[in-house]
């Protein structure tokens, strides 16, 4: 009888050590288990950085080329210096900055006197010229802090800081002087284009759209003048 009983605890035994081996290797299955979502999760993570660090690019990309097609949309395609948008844009800063601190200036509107005629005769090419050394010359005359903008067609405008009325029409006459002086050759022929200009002074109290009008009329009464002028001629030998 004694046999049977040692075979029992035997197999007892045999049964405790196989539950212990059990027990042990749960935690080690669990553990395994639980490592796999840890991985899963990192790597979703990281898919997440990666993500936000694409959008930040394409957003970084996005607000330059914002930049570039509003400084395109202020800014003539032929003269690269501001357009009508540009110019007023500017116009209205300079306004708000005169009303703040109580500064002033001078807006002077300039349009070439025979860009029309130099189109007929010699061909939008020839005018495009006239227009780009137009340009080149009023901005060789201004300083950094000035603007010289295209309003469209052959008018300009030119926005000029600290002047008196006396300075400011000094300034206007120095303009169309230099315009008068400028030479073109089309077609063996010597062409000038000459310009009129007019100024209205600004300050605390002006309205960027009242300025306009102020120094466009005042050039259409100066054009009028310079039409009696002798100097003022299409074409010379």
């Amino acid at each position: 009888m004694k046999k049977p009983k040692r075979a029992s605890a035997a197999k007892a035994k045999k049964g405790r050590k196989a539950s212990a081996s059990r027990s042990k290797a749960a935690p080690r299955r669990l553990a395994k288990r639980s490592a796999k979502p840890a991985r899963r999760g990192a790597s979703a993570a990281d898919d997440t950085r990666a993500t936000i660090r694409g959008l930040r690019s394409k957003l970084k990309e996005a607000e330059r080329r914002v930049v570039e097609l509003e400084a395109a949309a202020d800014t003539d395609f032929l003269l690269e210096i501001p357009n009508r948008r540009g110019f007023e844009r500017e116009l209205a800063r300079a306004i708000a900055y005169m009303k703040r601190y109580r500064a002033s200036g001078a807006l002077i509107v300039l349009d070439v006197d025979r860009l029309k005629p130099i189109n007929d005769s010699f061909g939008h090419a020839a005018g495009d010229e006239v227009l780009k050394a137009i340009a080149a010359t009023l901005t060789q005359q201004v300083r950094a802090s000035d603007v010289v903008g295209r309003l469209g067609g052959d008018e300009f405008a030119l926005l000029l800081w600290n002047l008196s009325e006396t300075d400011a029409k000094a300034k206007a006459a120095t303009f169309e002087q230099a315009i008068d002086e400028l030479s073109f050759a089309f077609r063996g022929q010597r062409v000038t284009a000459g310009a009129s200009a007019g100024v209205a002074l600004l300050g605390a109290q002006s309205d960027a759209g009242r300025a306009l009008e102020e120094a466009d009329a005042a050039m259409y009464v100066r054009k009028a003048h310079r039409r009696h002028e002798p100097l003022i001629r299409l074409v010379s030998n």
